[in-house]
């Protein structure tokens, strides 16, 4: 790969839409986090463990507060006591004590030198798609484990169809006409259109159960409510809904002439679903450049009734897909104009993007297989978690839900920084 990009055309972009309000701004906690950072680095011997007190202080200051006013209060005396703190830490302490103190800051500025590196990437990477791709290449996934993470493959025998060898959703499923709810569990039927035959409400739990441990073992309670494991659920809804994905209507990228001698391109991809008479479908798609720029960003219609917009995650709401004209159809015919089958598309877990999008595309980076969990599989860390350990960033608390923007952002970001890191493992 020698030349220069391909140009891309200019895409719909979605409509912007009123921000659902967070109780505190997040620039506002950011702001107080890098401060908190400052002076955890005083008294902390690595640069992780600075930031790792910071995040846990702010939490707590945030945990705090009802409104933004209340935040500031907090936060302002949080970082007092902390000033307060690590000027006691020098001041009362002995020679030697001092000496320690003095070696630590030297190591914690180089650290910080450091991180600063981490953070303001290589300048000849960022935007320039031609050394970028080179770098990913490595990081691109094989076959095996595509099918490992279950990506959708083109079907052997059915054009137009995927198939996907983990159908985790069709477990305990043999009459057509039920579903098993992905929320609660219960098991419900439908019509032939996959529409509700009855009413009934789901009572379910949004956050995953944590286990922690406790006097005489390990307890598991729920991330949304600190409710015991078993417990009934803390949120209701009208409806059951379920996450199958259809396999059908496919398209598959397609390779480049051999005369186009030009980068295949790098975007990073994030999508968005909702909750259809079907299953996940998807209302928002979102691409982003090497530059960090959005190049393309639609709302989309889906085909059926929906059921649940899943605006605590999706960040969707139904003036969003109301607004819009765009089909899945539209959506594919666009990606299709400058994604060939060569381009590397990064993303977080991207399998669920692309069955989103009906897109069999084999040339992927996903964050969450370069930045594997310590435990293995199949145990994954979250994007949220990624970007704070590696980026020291706080994505994904707005209450308003996820931003695909800003998740598509984060991998390409954090694939920008892991293929620096890669080059200086590589001069050594």
């Amino acid at each position: 790969c020698s030349c220069t990009t391909s140009p891309i055309p200019t895409k719909r972009k979605a409509k912007m839409r009123p921000e659902v309000s967070a109780k505190v701004p997040h620039d506002v906690r950011q702001r107080y986090v890098n401060l908190f950072v400052e002076e955890f680095l005083k008294t902390s011997v690595t640069v992780q463990d600075a930031f790792e007190k910071a995040l846990a202080e702010e939490k707590t200051v945030y945990d705090r507060s009802i409104n933004k006013l209340k935040y500031l209060s907090v936060a302002v005396n949080a970082l007092k006591r902390l000033k307060n703190q690590s000027s006691v830490s020098v001041k009362g302490g002995n020679l030697q004590q001092l000496s320690e103190c003095i070696l630590n800051c030297f190591l914690i500025t180089c650290n910080s030198i450091i991180l600063l590196n981490m953070l303001w990437w290589d300048r000849s990477l960022w935007g320039n798609d031609v050394a970028l791709y080179d770098s990913l290449k490595e990081h691109i996934l094989s076959e095996e484990i595509l099918m490992e993470n279950n990506y959708p493959l083109q079907h052997p025998e059915k054009s137009g169809s995927a198939i996907l060898y983990r159908e985790d959703y069709k477990k305990g499923i043999t009459d057509p006409l039920k579903r098993i709810c992905c929320r609660c569990g219960a098991t419900y039927s439908v019509n032939q259109v996959g529409k509700h035959t009855r009413k009934e409400e789901c009572n379910y739990h949004y956050g995953k159960g944590v286990e922690k441990k406790v006097p005489g073992g390990v307890e598991t309670r729920y991330s949304c409510c600190e409710g015991v494991a078993g417990c009934p659920g803390c949120q209701v809804f009208k409806l059951h809904v379920h996450d199958a994905v259809s396999l059908d209507g496919f398209v598959s990228t397609l390779p480049r002439p051999a005369s186009d001698k030009g980068c295949p391109g790098v975007f990073s991809v994030d999508c968005e679903m909702c909750y259809t008479t079907q299953g996940l479908e998807l209302a928002r798609v979102t691409v982003v450049n090497s530059s960090l720029q959005v190049i393309y960003d639609t709302f989309v219609k889906p085909d059926n009734d929906v059921i649940d917009y899943n605006t605590r995650f999706s960040g969707i709401n139904e003036a969003d897909v109301k607004g819009t004209s765009s089909s899945i159809r539209d959506v594919q015919e666009t990606l299709l104009s400058f994604v060939s089958a060569e381009t590397i598309l990064i993303g977080y877990g991207l399998e669920s993007d692309l069955c989103a999008l009906k897109l069999l595309h084999g040339t992927v980076v996903d964050t969450s297989v370069s930045f594997p969990h310590r435990l293995g599989l199949p145990h994954k860390m979250t994007l949220h978690n990624l970007t704070a350990d590696y980026l020291r960033r706080i994505i994904q608390e707005s209450v308003g839900g996820h931003d695909s923007a800003e998740d598509a952002a984060a991998c390409m970001e954090l694939m920008l920084w892991k293929v620096k890191e890669d080059g200086k493992t590589k001069r050594w």
